[in-house]
């Protein structure tokens, strides 16, 4: 979970890059620094949550404002929104990274990228969290049936 745990202060020029929709994840998890993407949508949602709160060390901070949200408030509120959602099958948060990563998968992304953003050393790690569909199987056509009407 401490990849929700976004520093404010530390490197560079904090964490969320606007203009490159890129997310700075100090210390995420295996307790690694790495980039990723923030989509337009939480982008919509950090902005104005970044002005009002202007948090000054975390970006979610606890009770305490020197020290982050725990992982079990996080899983507690992700809890809360799966049961809100109407979502009945029991998951965790760490099912969000699989899904997003599958997603990516799913729609033509690179596993090398895949697992640049994942933060992953190596490939075979990320090839664990992407499951690959049906549906991808399909879409790839066998160099066989490509031979198909060649001289």
């Amino acid at each position: 979970m401490p990849y929700l745990f976004f520093r404010i202060t530390g490197r560079g020029s904090g964490p969320v890059d606007i203009e490159r929709k890129t997310l700075r994840v100090y210390q995420g998890k295996g307790r690694k620094d790495r980039l990723t993407l923030l989509s337009d949508t939480a982008m919509d949602m950090v902005q104005p949550y970044l002005q009002q709160e202007k948090p000054e060390k975390w970006m979610f901070p606890g009770q305490h404002p020197e020290r982050h949200i725990t992982e079990r408030t996080v899983q507690k509120v992700f809890e809360q929104a799966r049961a809100a959602s109407g979502i009945q099958k029991k998951v965790s948060i760490h099912a969000l990274r699989h899904s997003f990563a599958t997603h990516l998968l799913e729609g033509g992304i690179d596993i090398r990228f895949i697992q640049e953003l994942l933060g992953h050393q190596s490939v075979r790690t990320t090839e664990r969290y992407t499951h690959v569909s049906v549906k991808d199987i399909r879409m790839i056509k066998s160099p066989l049936d490509q031979l198909e009407g060649e001289d």
